[in-house]
């Protein structure tokens, strides 16, 4: 703890272009929660590109819940709604950090599509079958993971304690969803 926000460099990752507000000519006062401006910044670039993961993850949760078939139907729709009410609750928290550190959320598709590692999947034309979905989700929970760890390590260099709190958190919850999702396929 105690870094610079500039000690770390992350990956090629797509960083999210941070947005101030309120803008400079708000009559608000200043953000001054302890966290230089520029490292407030820094976390909610990785933040945004984590709620765009997590986002895409829960769309393409919430889509195989709606298009699952086969014999692992009842399991899989009931399991896949589970997770995706969730992460649907997770993601207001994430967006929320954002906008506590003094910045906007992402909060389009195509905000989504850009800052996500993690690709859609149609569901109106052709869905995959159930061990391709599981196979998917749990390549989608990793995705999650990583760039939650990216962020982590971006909020520890900046002694963001909530930020960090909030994503050890998901990295639980992403983890085990991945672990649980696995095992169906062992």
């Amino acid at each position: 703890m105690g870094k610079s926000s500039k000690s770390k460099k992350n990956d090629a990752a797509p960083v999210a272009p941070a947005v101030a507000s309120p803008d400079a000519h708000s009559k608000a006062p200043a953000i001054d929660i302890g966290i230089s401006d520029d490292d407030r910044k820094a976390v909610a670039q990785h933040l945004s590109v984590f709620l765009a993961d997590a986002y895409t993850l829960y769309l393409k949760t919430h889509n195989f819940h709606w298009n699952v078939t086969g014999p692992m139907f009842n399991a899989l729709h009931v399991m896949f709604e589970g997770q995706y009410t969730e992460q649907w609750n997770a993601l207001d928290e994430i967006a929320e950090r954002i906008r506590a550190l003094g910045y906007n959320a992402p909060g389009s598709y195509a905000e989504f599509i850009e800052l996500s590692s993690i690709k859609e999947e149609p569901g109106l034309e052709k869905a995959p079958d159930w061990r391709e979905m599981v196979r998917q989700l749990v390549v989608g929970n990793e995705a999650v993971c990583r760039s939650a760890r990216k962020a982590l390590d971006v909020a520890d260099d900046a002694d963001d304690d909530p930020t960090e709190d909030l994503l050890t958190q998901r990295l639980q919850t992403h983890e085990k969803n991945a672990w649980m999702l696995r095992s169906l396929l062992q």
